[in-house]
């Protein structure tokens, strides 16, 4: 194979391994989040959605808004909640950035998927405030899938049992003895709600992947690649693997729940 074609489909994989996973996941939170919407507001009108905004739209801005400042784009405007315009939209933040940094470019991609990682890590920390338990399993359980160094059907179907597992703790019978737990469920369902990436965040984020793709190939070129391991590109996914899965399980949960409302009401 031509070696010009080999290094780009090397690059290519490469950053497959790197953004993949996060991609799926914000196209799968994407149709949850849409379909809840639109059940919420057949069966209730706008105001059901708006009640889910109060806390979800402000924390879906407020992570594009962070992770902007850490790359160093300017924050232009910024509206953590309002009416819903033509477009639906609930909430924007208007950055700026330097087309020739390419640390900035690549910051494109990250403030675009910043609400996926923000809503979890708000789920993550009221469920190690309201159900300490549930979260020391979840920790844990990840910590030993971490260990794997080859990615196989059996190292696959271990994760996967292991992440079903500490889904099945989260919501033991034992946890709806205790009250904060239904205050833990209520802010995960909101945040849940709005946790997907809207069209704008998507355009934003398919800017900076380009930058990856660029940054990646250089790698390559200058033959950087080699101090990065395939074992640490495992430990890499299964990390993310396991935040995701929280946060899709959550988008699941919410849309379960507005298509029985959807049902209801017809």
């Amino acid at each position: 194979m031509n070696p010009i074609v080999n290094l780009i489909i090397r690059t290519f994989i490469e950053t497959i391994y790197l953004t993949g996973i996060i991609i799926v996941a914000g196209f799968i939170l994407g149709f949850l989040r849409n379909n809840t919407i639109a059940n919420l507001q057949r069966s209730f009108g706008m105001k059901a959605v708006m009640i889910t905004a109060l806390i979800g739209t402000p924390i879906h801005e407020l992570s594009h808004a962070l992770i902007a400042i850490i790359f160093g784009h300017r924050i232009v405007d910024i509206k953590l909640l309002q009416n819903p315009d033509k477009t639906g939209t609930l909430g924007y933040v208007n950055h700026t950035y330097n087309p020739s940094n390419v640390y900035q470019r690549i910051g494109n991609f990250f403030i675009g998927v910043a609400p996926i990682f923000g809503g979890i890590t708000v789920i993550m920390a009221l469920l190690k405030l309201t159900t300490p338990v549930a979260f020391d399993n979840f920790m844990m359980t990840l910590k030993q899938n971490l260990s794997i160094n080859i990615l196989n059907s059996d190292s696959v179907h271990g994760v996967l049992i292991s992440n079903i597992a500490v889904i099945k703790s989260i919501f033991a019978l034992s946890n709806f003895k205790n009250p904060y737990f239904y205050l833990f469920l209520l802010v995960a369902i909101c945040i849940s709600s709005h946790i997907s990436l809207s069209k704008a965040d998507v355009n934003g984020a398919f800017v900076g992947l380009v930058s990856i793709f660029m940054l990646i190939l250089v790698v390559n070129v200058v033959g950087l690649s080699k101090y990065i391991s395939g074992a640490l590109m495992i430990k890499y996914n299964v990390l993310m693997t396991g935040f995701l899965s929280v946060a899709i399980v959550f988008s699941c949960i919410t849309f379960l729940i507005s298509l029985i409302f959807r049902v209801l009401k017809s």
